[in-house]
Formats: C-alpha cells, sequence, structure tokens
C-alpha cells in the first residue's frame, strides 16, 4: 500500500493531503474577506503558491482546479483576471468553475486545487 501523508491537520480536514506523487489541497478561502472577487481570488492563489511551495512544487505543476463563485454574473470575470495574471502561459489545468452558496454571505471565491509533486 502506497502511504498517505496528512499536512496542516485538525479535526475537521487537512490542508495539504499526498498520495505518491499528488497533492490534493482542502478548498482555500480569502483571509480578508472584504475584497471583491477578484481580491479575493488573488489571495487564495497566493496561499496556494505557498502551500504548493511547502512541499515541494509550484503552480506550473497545477493538474486540475475546482473554482467556486458565490455569483456566477458578478464573480465570475472578476475571477478570471486574477487567475489569468496568476497562471503562466501554458500551464493552464484542467479547471471548473460553478456558483455556490459559500460558507458566508462575505465569501465570493473558494478553490480546491490538484497538483503533481516536484521532480
Amino acid at each position: 500500500m502506497s502511504p498517505i501523508s496528512r499536512h496542516g491537520t485538525n479535526a475537521r480536514l487537512s490542508r495539504i493531503v499526498i498520495h505518491e506523487r499528488t497533492a490534493y489541497l482542502a478548498g482555500l478561502t480569502a483571509t480578508d474577506r472584504s475584497g471583491d472577487a477578484q481580491t479575493q481570488a488573488a489571495d487564495i492563489f497566493g496561499k496556494i503558491d505557498e502551500l504548493l511551495a511547502s512541499i515541494g512544487t509550484d503552480k506550473t505543476r497545477i493538474l486540475s482546479t475546482q473554482i467556486w463563485v458565490a455569483d456566477m454574473a458578478r464573480d465570475f470575470a472578476a475571477m478570471n483576471r486574477a487567475w489569468e495574471a496568476w497562471m503562466p502561459q501554458g500551464h493552464a489545468p484542467a479547471r471548473a468553475t460553478c456558483e455556490a452558496t459559500l460558507a458566508s454571505p462575505e465569501i465570493r471565491v473558494e478553490v480546491i486545487v490538484t497538483a503533481a509533486l516536484g521532480a
């Protein structure tokens, strides 16, 4: 059996779970929730960079991303502006974006990432 390692684990979840050469990040929301979807997404993408770096990989190794926005009409374009500024050209992962009722009304964006570990 392949080992599973868990990082940042509490009673509810692990921030990162690694199995074989794949890392699964838990859903991330912005620390400062006062901004719009673009500001919140940029904050989240910074957190993703930090988490991936902590396990020796980076955003160019992201395999898939799931993004939830609170209001597709209001938040989708703003979130995409942050995404396009953050994601390096030629490294876009498989991605899905959906509208969802998030955990609290001030949350505009939540992101889950699956990434390959670094070489």
